[in-house]
């Protein structure tokens, strides 16, 4: 199994009825601007663990895991609203870095969630690195009806049990349906994340550690041009990573496209962007070296 080079700290912090829990790497006080790392959809902070490994500078990290996923608490709801994010990544900011502009780092709907706050508090952000947070296929008002629609038929799907998330016979089997989900993860790395991304219950069996409600497609239709207005209100230095492999093409064929995308990052006044090779969507867990010398290197320009 895959040993740290730097094991993280955990901590819980009382935020917005939930138990917030926040893994720490570095030492408690830096010279460096705090560095904070936002994991994506159906993960966990300590995704980041071995990017953080590949990291030759010491400094404060800190990396939340986001409501309802890893060892943060559930919302107790039945589905879960964007904008709650951005206001839990605001006070958790408050409790751990009260004051300071912080470089942030997001990977696919952390990302997302990375650029959006940029835009509403950009006098919290420093810099920002952006690791496949594509944003979504832009909408149309007559798509409403259909997705009010859908999202009561996933309501009623999730309290009949449809949308429950599968269990494991063993971490073995967790590790393995992370080398399946990504075939370039290595056996040791996957039986890692495996402890992470999942814990055994009372009977043995090896659950998620993510809310099937997350699941519930939002009732509300993604805005393009409420995202361009945050887009062009981003203050920050922005690197924009990709991997080598085209997700965006293959999770929406045709819906929205890389082209799209790069057009939508022109709305944000200071971007570069990156490509990490031989990486697919988790290029975080694929090319850890690569995406550690990426960030370094963007954090420490002027």
């Amino acid at each position: 199994m895959y040993t740290p080079f730097k094991p993280s700290r955990s901590s819980t912090l009382s935020l917005r009825h939930l138990n917030y829990h926040v893994r720490h790497w570095g030492p408690e006080q830096s010279p460096l601007p705090t560095l904070v790392l936002l994991h994506g959809w159906m993960d966990v902070s300590a995704s980041y663990q071995f990017t953080v490994d590949a990291l030759l500078q010491e400094r404060r990290i800190i990396a939340p895991d986001w409501r309802g996923f890893g060892l943060t608490s559930n919302a107790q709801a039945d589905h879960y609203f964007f904008a709650d994010y951005l206001a839990d990544l605001d006070l958790l900011l408050d409790h751990y870095a009260p004051g300071e502009a912080v470089d942030l780092v997001g990977h696919s709907m952390g990302g997302n969630i990375a650029m959006m706050y940029a835009g509403v508090r950009p006098e919290r952000i420093r810099r920002l690195v952006n690791l496949e947070g594509f944003g979504m296929p832009a909408t149309r008002p007559d798509q409403a009806p259909r997705r009010y629609a859908q999202w009561i038929d996933e309501l009623k799907q999730l309290r009949s049990g449809e949308l429950a998330l599968k269990t494991y016979d063993s971490q073995d089997g967790v590790a393995r349906r992370l080398m399946k989900t990504n075939p370039r993860l290595s056996q040791d790395k996957a039986q890692w994340l495996a402890g992470h991304w999942a814990r055994p219950n009372a009977q043995g069996q090896w659950e998620i550690l993510g809310d099937p409600a997350h699941k519930i497609t939002s009732a509300q239709l993604y805005r393009l041009d409420e995202a361009l207005a945050l887009y062009d209100r981003i203050a920050a230095p922005v690197l924009a990573v990709e991997a080598s492999d085209d997700s965006l093409g293959q999770w929406w064929k045709g819906k929205y496209s890389l082209q799209e995308y790069h057009q939508r990052l022109t709305h944000v006044r200071d971007v570069r962007t990156a490509v990490v090779q031989d990486a697919g969507h988790m290029l975080h867990h694929d090319q850890p070296g690569q995406v550690a010398q990426l960030i370094e290197a963007f954090l420490a320009t002027d």
